[in-house]
């Protein structure tokens, strides 16, 4: 008889498999609170990993990291229009504190650009202030109509960049820094993910922002993934909490605002674009633990395992020694499977007669047997190669499910196929984006002919990327 699956196939379906690997690797669960999670260990180690290389590139960007407050009274989000109106379905609102009903209600924090824009109001006082370049690491509460972990979930965690400007221009420029030096780096870089950077149109952009530029990923499924956001506010919001600075010719100016943002979305996406049927496959620039030494059984197997993860340590590279020989092999090696660590050593008796371990590759698959003293000089150019291996195949799944059509209907069909679409944005515009999410299908962004981000969403030869979403 066939031993049934660890996990569901993907080709069966693919929501299950998502939860499926969710569970059996140990990476979260479902919260008290409908729509809320409860991310465990292995699960925020690969958070951790994706914050302290996030976070590098943000500093090198000039930003500063601060914090704010969570509850928000809610008259500060009645004061820009568009803001307020595009959050109102999902706020949580608090009326009751310490057994008394509130004078005023307040909100938790769905995005900060209003508490924030309060602050700086007071912060900035002449062009000497500017540019003001803040980050907060923090929890958000969006309430979430139909939670997936990861995914969307009425709480979850983030990055949120917010700036001030003397110009227009000064912001422009570094809202597309943002996009292209801090989330298209880490993603493409370190995640392996090969993002569609692009523009979003103007019935998807942020609420309250005059552009927003966007980075999309194709999932194993061929749906898109919104992975990060980055926005150009205007004037919208310092007109609305009166943020102005004394410029050099001693005119009172209005400041130019940016804001930006990405997620634990990302761990979704991380799944969604590298899983495989036999688990998570972990880029090892990004993994929390790139080696896994396992001690098959035997005391020496175990005390070698130990000197050898040593050995690796001290080569730099980020190492857990499994020592757990109480535990079946087989069930070990199936759950760092799960986890997708890229490589795994192992060492039994039979390997330490012959001086040897054996490798185990989880990104390209396969086992070989490697001399024990080998694996320090090794181990590095076989990351680097898996690595490049996952970006290589994320960069093919894209390419070889994005129809170029010239119509509507080929549009909705290559999505509701399971694939992406490339249709010029001057035969499609606001009416045919209308049409297309009726069929829930949308367009995730706007792209030059030539792949570029465009200045407006009418330039010429702009691009529309059409797909189904998650």
């Amino acid at each position: 008889m066939a031993k049934a699956p660890v996990l569901t196939p993907r080709a069966e379906d693919f929501p299950r498999w998502y939860q499926d690997l969710i569970n059996k690797a140990e990476l979260a669960d479902n919260g008290p609170v409908r729509g809320t999670m409860v991310i465990r260990p292995y699960g925020y180690g690969l958070w951790e990993r994706m914050q302290q290389e996030m976070d590098a590139r943000i500093k090198d960007a000039g930003a500063q990291n601060a914090y704010f407050p969570l509850f928000i009274p809610q008259s500060y989000l009645t004061r820009e229009a568009e803001h307020v109106e595009g959050f109102a379905p999902e706020l949580a609102v608090v009326t009751h504190g310490g057994g008394k009903e509130l004078d005023e209600p307040v909100v938790v924090r769905p995005t900060s650009e209003t508490i924030i824009n309060d602050y700086f109001s007071k912060w900035v006082q002449s062009y000497r202030d500017l540019p003001l370049l803040i980050n907060q690491w923090a929890n958000v509460v969006r309430w979430e109509m139909r939670p997936r972990v990861f995914l969307r979930t009425s709480e979850f965690l983030w990055q949120e960049g917010h700036t001030a400007h003397a110009t227009y221009e000064d912001a422009r420029d570094y809202a597309a820094r943002i996009h292209r030096d801090v989330y298209a780096d880490f993603m493409i870089n370190v995640l392996g993910i090969d993002v569609v950077l692009g523009r979003k149109t103007a019935k998807e952009r942020f609420a309250g922002a005059i552009n927003t530029l966007t980075l999309e990923g194709m999932m194993g499924d061929g749906k898109a993934l919104q992975l990060g956001t980055s926005h150009e506010l205007g004037t919208n919001f310092a007109k609305a909490f009166n943020t102005q600075y004394l410029s050099k010719e001693g005119k009172q100016e209005l400041v130019w605002q940016t804001s930006w943002g990405v997620s634990t979305r990302m761990v979704g996406g991380l799944i969604m674009s590298h899983g495989d049927d036999s688990g998570l496959r972990v880029p090892p620039r990004l993994a929390a633990v790139q080696v896994v030494v396992v001690a098959i059984k035997g005391d020496e197997a175990v005390a070698k395992a130990r000197e050898v993860g040593d050995r690796l340590k001290a080569a730099g590279l980020r190492v857990q020694v499994d020592d757990r020989i109480d535990t079946p092999f087989g069930r070990r090696a199936v759950d760092w499977e799960l986890k997708g660590v890229p490589v795994r050593v192992e060492i039994g008796p039979r390997d330490l007669e012959a001086g040897t371990a054996m490798l185990a590759r989880r990104i390209p698959g396969g086992k070989e047997p490697v001399s024990l003293d080998a694996l320090a000089g090794l181990l590095p150019a076989l990351l680097e190669e898996d690595q490049a291996l996952l970006l290589k195949q994320s960069r093919e799944r894209r390419e070889s499910r994005t129809s170029d059509v010239a119509t509507l209907a080929e549009a909705a069909e290559a999505a509701v196929a399971g694939g992406w679409a490339r249709i010029p944005w001057a035969d499609l515009g606001p009416e045919g984006e209308a049409k297309l999410a009726e069929q829930a299908v949308s367009v995730r962004c706007l792209v030059a002919e030539d792949g570029s981000v465009p200045d407006a969403d009418d330039a010429p030869g702009t691009v529309a990327i059409v797909a189904r979403a998650y």
